[in-house]
């Protein structure tokens, strides 16, 4: 059954298709976070792997709100690493193990395309397809992801 909650069908659809690469792209960060919590090493490994726990946390709870949201606009939700990877715009490296410093470089290069491609889509779910809820949403992500960038810089300073 379609929903029926004041949103233009094709607009709907637009925004389902938006969440869907946003979702693709925080599962495959997630992924990268915990692969680098799990391999992290070298002096600053205690605070490090803690603090990239609290990171794959975030992203577990923003993943399923982006399914989640997907699922309320009437949309399915993407759950298969295939269709993860068809969706993503981030570039994995596998077998790639990096010292803790590239891989905070990497995590605050990745959590800042994540940053723009929100900014950009914002006003697209706001201006022309009229999804407020889905704009305020990833406003929300937006400040997550530029406050964790401006923790993996203070790392890196």
């Amino acid at each position: 059954m379609e929903p029926n909650i004041g949103l233009d069908p094709e607009f709907r659809n637009r925004a389902i298709e938006i969440l869907q690469r946003q979702l693709a792209d925080h599962f495959v960060l997630a992924a990268k976070v915990r692969n680098y919590h799990w391999n992290v090493e070298g002096s600053s490994f205690n605070d490090l792997h803690k603090f990239f726990e609290g990171l794959y946390d975030q992203l577990d709870a923003a993943i399923d709100g982006l399914a989640e949201r997907i699922r309320a606009l009437g949309g399915k939700s993407p759950g298969t690493l295939t269709e993860f990877q068809q969706l993503t715009r981030l570039k994995e490296y596998p077998a790639f193990y990096p010292g803790w410093h590239d891989m905070v470089q990497d995590l605050l290069k990745w959590t800042e395309a994540i940053s723009t491609n929100l900014r950009e889509e914002i006003p697209h779910l706001n201006d022309q397809y009229k999804d407020f809820v889905t704009g305020d949403y990833f406003t929300g992500l937006l400040a997550a992801h530029e406050k964790n960038a401006w923790m993996l810089r203070s790392l890196l300073a």
